[in-house]
């Protein structure tokens, strides 16, 4: 799947976002619901617009996840196992919404990091987030 280099890397990248974690996963959830306006129904009793404190908020705890899941990506099934049990059983999201949001967040990225998301940073995080949303579906097995 990745390589030592590639997981170096995306360990790196995530340790760098973290001060605008906020802003990247607000962005990445904007992008979500404006170009699949049907994962919108999971938020319909919270304000989503730009810059809306619930926004922030939710769009922070998915970056602090994804760049808690990248320091080990060899435990990832157990770092997000209580979060795989939330999406599946609790809140019944769709895991075909997590590959969307991965598609969001590279883009995302692309635009906050300009020069520094080079063709290889892109390879290596496309792999990781894409490994990370299927790990999220697990429970729906």
């Amino acid at each position: 799947m990745l390589s030592k280099k590639e997981k170096e890397l995306i360990a790196e990248i995530w340790q760098k976002l973290l001060p605008v974690a906020e802003d990247i996963g607000s962005d990445a959830l904007l992008r979500m619901f404006s170009a699949y306006p049907g994962t919108k129904t999971y938020f319909s009793h919270l304000d989503i617009s730009a810059r809306s404190p619930h926004l922030l908020s939710h769009g922070k705890k998915i970056v602090m996840a994804i760049a808690e899941g990248a320091q080990d990506i060899s435990q990832l099934a157990v770092s997000l196992g209580p979060l795989q049990t939330l999406h599946a059983y609790q809140l019944r999201i769709l895991p075909s919404n997590f590959k969307l949001f991965s598609h969001c967040m590279l883009v995302t990225l692309a635009c906050h990091m300009g020069d520094n998301f080079t063709p290889v940073a892109h390879a290596a995080m496309d792999k990781y987030l894409s490994a990370f949303a299927a790990m999220l579906a697990l429970k729906y097995r």
